[in-house]
């Protein structure tokens, strides 16, 4: 594509918030800039900032759009849907409905962490900075309370213990987000993933139930 026209409006936003994520993934944050993603589409310089009026505005776009599309695979999972259906077992059925959908949840969370590691790390980058934009930060804290919400459910059914749900969903995060940090970075050893994070989700379930 060689001319600004060979886009529709909204087309060329969602071509560069695809090829901003590609270059991000490729050379990190520092390799970013409007000029180079106009020339890698072939539109002139200038197209790109009909639509970000900087490179910060780049980045928070990226950051709302990875959040969104986070946000959207985490109340799938939540709900029951296909986004944490994989890898489900025996384990998951013993452990009920409310905790077969908590460990959804966790490999939603760790799919998308190693999936889209420099993303992720740019969103939470973003959302904690000083200048970060209400919308952000909502967004990142909605993340959190779609797990807080499970939590309450899990709760008034007796499946998940009493407690914080805001706190006892943090707990969760850490053990998911923990996983994928070691598996993105090759710590895990000769430990396949997925049989970390069964064993991982099988521990944070056990931890989560009422005492008996």
């Amino acid at each position: 594509m060689t001319a600004d026209g060979s886009y529709h409006h909204g087309n060329l936003r969602a071509a560069l918030l695809e090829r901003a994520e590609a270059v991000l993934t490729a050379s990190g944050a520092e390799g970013l800039s409007l000029r180079g993603l106009a020339r890698d589409l072939g539109v002139s310089h200038a197209a790109p900032s009909r639509h970000f009026r900087d490179r910060q505005a780049l980045l928070d776009a990226l950051a709302v759009s990875g959040f969104t599309t986070l946000n959207a695979r985490l109340r799938s999972a939540a709900a029951g849907g296909a986004d944490g259906a994989d890898g489900a077992d025996e384990a998951d059925e013993a452990a009920g409905p409310v905790g077969a959908r908590l460990a959804g949840l966790g490999r939603a969370y760790v799919d998308f962490a190693v999936g889209h590691t420099a993303l992720l790390d740019l969103m939470f980058t973003v959302k904690h900075a000083d200048d970060s934009s209400a919308e952000l930060r909502e967004l990142g804290h909605e993340s959190l309370l779609i797990v807080a919400r499970l939590m309450e459910e899990g709760q008034r059914t007796g499946a998940v213990r009493p407690g914080d749900p805001v706190r006892l969903a943090q707990v969760a995060f850490s053990t998911v987000h923990g996983l994928a940090t070691l598996a993105v970075a090759a710590l895990l050893d000769d430990t396949p993933l997925s049989e970390a994070m069964e064993l991982a989700l099988e521990i944070l379930l056990a931890g989560l139930r009422p005492g008996r």
